[in-house]
């Protein structure tokens, strides 16, 4: 929570800078932060740069990976990128706080997050959750969970009946190591790594957050309002989400070869060939039935979801204006 303020904090008091981002719009150039790693939860976009889609409509489209430093939101305020891939929770999160991200997008349909329990810890429904360690990604992540938890008529705090919370790094250690036992995953990423360090499926029992009816949007299109005011700015988002969209589609019919074009661009070359390819596999059932329009019984659900929190709920009242039709509208007719 105190990280995620100071990142909140942040990037309001930068509020003033998006003029950097603003001034460019228009020219060509279209400058794309990812929320996290290069790694084939993003191929749709490097498929599109690979592939010529954003050449085709007339953008210089640069990709700029994130990291665990680098909140997509603060890079936005800041006008490093003119428009940056985050998730619904934190979006809403900072605008709330005064930087008023809009998504004009929505490449991913469903939710990849689960929560992954070891079978020998005797969970097998949620209602053997209660006096159990579960492992939760904090940061804005942790907000679906809390909803998930109170609508089980479970406590976070550790009291008897409870659940006790362990804040969980970028790891799956704790499963592993029995330190929990249940922690959170990816369906496209964590989940396979503990397959990969020895547990086999039929040692695992998984609870998708869709499923439970606790999921919140991951994986849109967010730029700052005031850029959507400038004609020029909007047709290049336009441009831009057609080109991405595109690629999208690409990679899910050729996931073999979307994972090929993101190694390609991966820099630090720390994916694999098996892990990309197994990814890109599991993201595009994500990608499936969206053409990349926000669905607003999605937005609802996400915003019913959030404000359903114990304690300290993620944002504390509807948004308005948080989201917009006006560039799918143009870019998919």
């Amino acid at each position: 929570m105190k990280r995620l303020a100071t990142i909140l904090a942040a990037a309001a008091i930068t509020i003033a800078a998006p003029a950097v981002a603003f001034a460019d719009a228009h020219s060509n150039k279209v400058t794309l932060q990812l929320k996290w790693v290069t790694q084939a939860q993003f191929a749709g976009y490097y498929v599109a740069k690979e592939k010529g889609f954003y050449k085709d409509e007339g953008l210089d489209v640069e990709i700029k990976p994130g990291g665990p430093d680098i909140a997509p939101a603060q890079v936005l305020a800041g006008g490093g990128a003119d428009v940056v891939v985050d998730w619904m929770p934190s979006a809403l999160a900072t605008r709330e706080k005064g930087v008023p991200m809009v998504n004009i997008a929505q490449p991913f349909k469903s939710s990849g997050m689960m929560l992954t329990c070891r079978k020998d810890s005797g969970i097998a429904t949620p209602a053997d959750f209660a006096d159990k360690t579960l492992g939760v990604w904090f940061f804005g992540n942790e907000y679906p969970f809390l909803s998930w938890m109170s609508q089980l008529g479970l406590k976070t705090d550790g009291s008897a009946g409870g659940v006790t919370v362990l804040k969980q790094g970028f790891n799956v250690d704790p499963i592993l190591q029995k330190q929990a036992a249940c922690v959170s995953t990816m369906t496209y990423n964590e989940y396979w790594q503990i397959i990969d360090a020895g547990l086999t499926p039929d040692d695992l029992v998984v609870f998708k957050y869709e499923e439970q009816g606790v999921a919140t949007l991951e994986d849109g299109l967010y730029v700052l309002e005031d850029n959507l005011k400038d004609e020029a700015f909007k047709e290049k988002m336009v441009k831009f989400v057609r080109a991405s969209m595109k690629g999208w589609k690409y990679a899910e019919e050729n996931t073999d070869e979307a994972a090929d074009l993101v190694l390609e661009n991966d820099a630090s070359g720390a994916q694999t060939e098996k892990h990309q390819r197994r990814m890109m596999g599991e993201v595009a059932k994500l990608t499936a039935g969206s053409n990349g329009a926000l669905d607003v019984a999605d937005a609802d659900r996400t915003v019913k979801t959030l404000m359903a929190s114990e304690g300290d709920p993620v944002i504390t009242k509807v948004p308005e204006g948080a989201w917009t039709s006006v560039i799918t509208d143009a870019a998919l007719n």
